[in-house]
Parts: structure tokens; C-alpha cells; sequence
């Protein structure tokens, strides 16, 4: 079942209780978090609220690496995930949200993007 995002369920600002006056809507309906994982490329098509399109990176092997210094951008292969600063479980199974740190052949990056939302992987270079 989608996570439910409604305040029926909560209580008043004097403390009383809602009294629920309907059932739940399907425009109130979450979805569940997309953990972008380092495989073979997969991407999936989401629909959201007025038709409109959610790109869900599943998984990838590239990144768009752009230097700062040089103001370059490259795509590069992901050798591996050293640090994920969201959640401490992510660190061990190697997902990738933004603030991730992923080890690169160009050096250490920090992802700058939600793949998870969006569908692209960008990330600044951070050290050679």
C-alpha cells in the first residue's frame, strides 16, 4: 500500500480529534522512495498528479561529472559508492541520492541531483 499523505488522521490545534468526513483520495497517495542502485541502466516512466511525467532512475553505471574549475562536463563510469550522507543503511547498500559521494576515474564526486526524481545523474568533482 502507497504511503497516505492527508492530516485526517491527526488531531486539531486545540487537541480534540478530527472526526474523519470522508474516505482517503487518490490524490493524497504517496509512492515510495526510488533507491538508485550502481547496475545496468534502467529507468522507469512514473505518472504523477495532472498527467504529468516522473522520470525514476533505478539504476545506472554513468555519471555527468562537471569540474568547477575548468567548467567541463563529462560522462564518466561509477567505480563505486564510498558515502552516502542520507542514511547510514544507504552507505552499506551502495544507493545514491544527492549528497552522495561516489568514487569516479576522474576523482571523488558529490551528486548534485535527485535520480530518484529526475532520472539524470549529475554531480560535481569534489577532489582528483
Amino acid at each position: 500500500m502507497s504511503p497516505w499523505h492527508s492530516d485526517l488522521h491527526k488531531r486539531k490545534a486545540t487537541g480534540g480529534k478530527k472526526r474523519a468526513y470522508r474516505k482517503k483520495r487518490r490524490f493524497e497517495r504517496g509512492s515510495f522512495p526510488t533507491e538508485t542502485v550502481v547496475d545496468e541502466p534502467r529507468v522507469k516512466l512514473d505518472r504523477r498528479r495532472g498527467g504529468n511525467i516522473k522520470v525514476r532512475l533505478i539504476s545506472t553505471r554513468w555519471v555527468n561529472v562537471s569540474d568547477p574549475e575548468t567548467g567541463e562536463t563529462k560522462k564518466v563510469e561509477i567505480l563505486r559508492v564510498i558515502r552516502n550522507p542520507a542514511n547510514v543503511d544507504y552507505d552499506r547498500r551502495n544507493v545514491i541520492t544527492r549528497g552522495t559521494i561516489l568514487e569516479t576515474p576522474l576523482g571523488r564526486v558529490r551528486v548534485t541531483s535527485r535520480p530518484g526524481q529526475s532520472g539524470v545523474l549529475n554531480a560535481l568533482l569534489i577532489s582528483r
